[in-house]
């Protein structure tokens, strides 16, 4: 229990030097929820949302919540797997019992937003917005309206093994990509018949390393990169391959030929290929020193191997930047356009972001804010 505290005091700490957290609440500026209605018994009906996080997660949530705001509204939460949850999402709207809001994933806004309601920019001024959640919910910004408004955000870390460290004499671990090349000649060990033993990370191959995308979309992002934009109309419009005046090379191109340094025999920095276990399982056997995951993977590295002794930290940055920055995963709360209970929609979406329902929520999920 205490060191899963200490985890969580890390990740607070360091998250904010990576994005910044913003004051959470934006009480007021909805349309009968001023701070004098607010108090007033208005009971505005029962919302149902649908998600994949997990119940079991979410029940303290829901407790504390309908709690608290059983006078105004109640919510209802209901996990959906991953899988089929886009499937039974269209077949509910389509047989009239979808549900009243979801929980949209920041890579899922253009597959969903014919369905989605969006909350116009009079009700939740965008200025507004922008001042109250960290830089990556921008994604869930319109034209002329908010698609979701940011519920929970679960940041790429970087565990690393102490006792491969130690072994290696090295107290702590890198805080730059460039130190990486050294490191790979100092802590992968292969033997006799060019059989990786030990590795420093996983890096160069997709298939065998758990969260590829997601750290190559990092690695993209730190280059320079914003993968894509949007023009004056909305329309959105992939960057990948535009180049730098000065390089004449993509901040992608760079970003790709880093993460592949790491899969080619030829190179010093070698340290990983297809034929290796799944990057996470190596981490928890202990021949893996740094694993690229999600802060919400901690709890189940811990119990994969209990006796494993590692620490979670910022992920790396590039030297001489003035801007550090992660990948997180994050889930925005979205009405649908099919809900018959807007008005509840909306109290629901103000009340769940407010800051002590925003720190229910992080507790329970042992998330940053």
């Amino acid at each position: 229990m205490e060191k899963a505290k200490g985890f969580q005091l890390v990740i607070l700490g360091t998250f904010g030097a990576f994005i910044i957290l913003g004051v959470l609440a934006f009480s007021g500026i909805l349309p009968g929820f001023s701070s004098s209605s607010s108090k007033e018994n208005l009971f505005l009906g029962n919302v149902v949302i649908w998600g994949t996080l997990p119940q079991s997660l979410m029940l303290s949530v829901v407790s504390d919540f309908n709690n608290v705001n059983k006078d105004t509204v109640i919510i209802k939460y209901v996990e959906k797997s991953k899988g089929t949850f886009e499937n039974e999402l269209v077949e509910a709207i389509a047989d009239g019992i979808g549900p009243d809001m979801i929980l949209l994933s920041q890579d899922s806004v253009m597959r969903h937003r014919n369905k989605i309601y969006l909350v116009p920019y009079e009700i939740l001024p965008e200025r507004t917005f922008k001042d109250s959640f960290i830089e990556e919910g921008e994604l869930y910004l319109g034209l002329t309206g908010i698609y979701a408004v940011p519920f929970t955000v679960d940041p790429l870390v970087m565990y690393w093994n102490r006792d491969v460290f130690s072994s290696a004499l090295i107290s702590a671990p890198p805080s730059y990509w460039d130190e990486f090349f050294g490191l790979a000649k100092t802590i992968t060990k292969i033997d006799n018949n060019s059989n990786i033993k030990k590795s420093l990370v996983a890096f160069g191959e997709f298939g065998n390393v758990v969260n590829a995308k997601d750290i190559l979309s990092m690695l993209i992002l730190q280059a320079g990169s914003s993968i894509i934009s949007t023009d004056n109309n909305g329309a959105y419009h992939p960057t990948l391959l535009l180049e730098e005046e000065k390089s004449g090379v993509s901040p992608a191109e760079e970003a790709f030929r880093f993460y592949t340094e790491f899969s080619n025999p030829t190179k010093t920095s070698y340290s990983w290929n297809r034929s290796l276990p799944y990057s996470k399982d190596m981490f928890t056997t202990g021949d893996l020193a740094l694993y690229f995951g999600f802060a919400s993977e901690y709890a189940s590295l811990q119990k994969k191997n209990p006796h494993l002794n590692f620490e979670v930290t910022t992920v790396p940055q590039t030297r001489n930047t003035a801007r550090k920055l992660t990948f997180g995963k994050m889930q925005g709360l979205a009405i649908l356009k099919s809900s018959k209970v807007l008005s509840a929609d909306i109290a629901a979406v103000k009340l769940l972001s407010s800051k002590d329902s925003i720190l229910s929520v992080s507790t329970a999920l042992n998330l940053p804010p």
